[in-house]
């Protein structure tokens, strides 16, 4: 059993962890098609979708029309990019639009 003082240790490094800020794609493996966005939180990202998408809630409508068709078997989700640590943070809502955007028109996706 953990010692407290390595309890707490272990919380205060997960709480000073900075999350992976990017951008994802969302494929179907079935038909092909992929959706791209950018998060702040690119773990966040994949659990919040994958919650919306089992509950039948995306706000991607044809995303959540594909998935009620295949299945979650027919789906990936795959990191396209990762920001640096060293951006600065009022550029980074910026930086993640046009990199959002690059993704969508080099895959051809949509966005979500």
């Amino acid at each position: 059993m953990e010692s407290k003082a390595a309890r707490k240790e272990a919380i205060r490094q997960f709480k000073e962890r900075k999350p992976a800020v990017g951008v994802f794609a969302v494929r179907c493996t079935a038909t092909g098609r992929v959706w791209v966005d950018a998060s702040r939180n690119l773990d966040a990202a994949k659990n919040g979708s994958w919650f919306c998408l089992r509950n039948g809630m995306h706000r991607d409508k044809s995303l959540q029309e594909e998935w009620n068709a295949h299945g979650e078997a027919a789906f990936q989700y795959e990191i396209l990019e990762r920001l640096g640590e060293d951006v600065h943070p009022l550029a980074v809502a910026d930086l993640l639009k046009e990199t959002r955007s690059r993704w969508i028109t080099q895959l051809g996706a949509r966005g979500m």
